[in-house]
């Protein structure tokens, strides 16, 4: 079923808050919706709006705005030890992550409590406590505006990498994805080498699949802000990833700085960690600021643009940047 709006206010569509409109939004079911919708004619400028967690608007929207609406998780396959299920691109990501440790199946618990939709995460490859959605998910649907077709990739083909794929490239501004196949298992793999995960999971009683999504989503609570009070987009900077003579030259000065090994022999240093370093965690400007629990985190302190949030995420880039000759770029979509 479609639903059109127009001329509609984006700030309740959009974690940070910002007071933007659009000039069309639809919401979609399925890929016959989007073929009525495309059928008519391509629209000059268009885009994706999933749940507005990772997108940053400074501007209104000329254009159009699609947003999947279907939240449907089906079972496909289950041989006892592996497991295949579904979710369409409007399903919220943590429902799908509950959904699959009430149900036993080991392979999303590091990724809860992550705000968005199930469509969303291919595009990021959304991660946290060592772990990818790219590590569970085993294909991707999607509908090619083009020639108003459904399509699939496997996930070899998605061209994953650290917060990439090839539907923020290659595919950008082609294809709308309508779902995604994920693999997972009922044998135990607890992943508990990153963060506090192990020790937050022992303390309610040992290393179980429930322990470790209880665990991971007390940290966040703890680190990060509720969007609903206070705007924000999570992660706001990615961490960068570095040539290793770099991160020795880091870590003769710093040699307490978080690491960790990178293909190619490269190391990815922790992005909140360097800009703490900077003297910007909790740092104000106006009616924005750092985080004061995790400084990769800007929020929207209250009523704050587009802009301002830009501004100062390029004051962050600036100080680090002449701290310790590090690049680090943005996660978020900025539009």
């Amino acid at each position: 079923m479609i639903r059109e709006f127009q001329h509609i206010s984006l700030r309740g569509r959009n974690s940070f808050g910002v007071e933007q409109w659009a000039a069309r939004l639809v919401e979609f079911e399925n890929t016959d919706d989007l073929r009525t919708i495309f059928a008519a004619g391509l629209p000059e400028r268009w885009m994706v709006l999933s749940g507005g967690n990772n997108v940053l608007f400074t501007c209104d929207y000329e254009g159009l705005l699609l947003t999947p609406v279907s939240q449907r998780i089906e079972l496909l396959a289950d041989d006892g030890e592996t497991v295949r299920i579904h979710a369409d691109a409007g399903a919220e990501w943590d429902d799908l992550v509950e959904w699959a440790v009430c149900r036993g199946l080991w392979g999303l618990e590091n990724l809860s409590l992550i705000p968005g939709k199930a469509g969303a995460a291919p595009v990021q490859n959304i991660g946290a406590y060592g772990c990818e959605a790219a590590d569970a998910i085993e294909r991707v649907h999607f509908f090619r505006v083009a020639t108003l077709t459904e399509e699939t990739l496997d996930a070899g083909q998605c061209g994953f990498g650290y917060r990439e794929s090839v539907f923020k490239h290659a595919l950008k501004g082609q294809v709308v994805i309508t779902g995604i196949d994920l693999c997972l298992h009922r044998t135990p793999r607890p992943r508990l080498g990153y963060g506090d995960v192990e020790r937050e999971a022992a303390a309610r009683g040992g290393v179980t699949l429930r322990n470790i999504r209880e665990a991971v989503c007390a940290i966040r609570r703890a680190k990060l802000p509720d969007p609903a009070v206070t705007g924000n987009a999570g992660s706001f900077f990615k961490n960068p990833v570095v040539e290793a003579a770099v991160a020795e030259r880091l870590l003769r000065e710093y040699p307490d700085m978080p690491h960790y090994p990178a293909p190619g022999g490269r190391v990815k240093l922790a992005a909140g960690w360097l800009i703490d370093r900077a003297g910007l965690k909790g740092h104000r400007a106006g009616r924005v600021g750092v985080h004061d629990r995790q400084a990769l985190v800007l929020v929207n302190l209250g009523g704050a643009s587009g802009a301002e949030v830009i501004a100062l995420a390029r004051n962050v880039q600036e100080r680090v940047r002449e701290r310790f000759g590090v690049e680090i770029d943005t996660e978020v979509n900025i539009l």
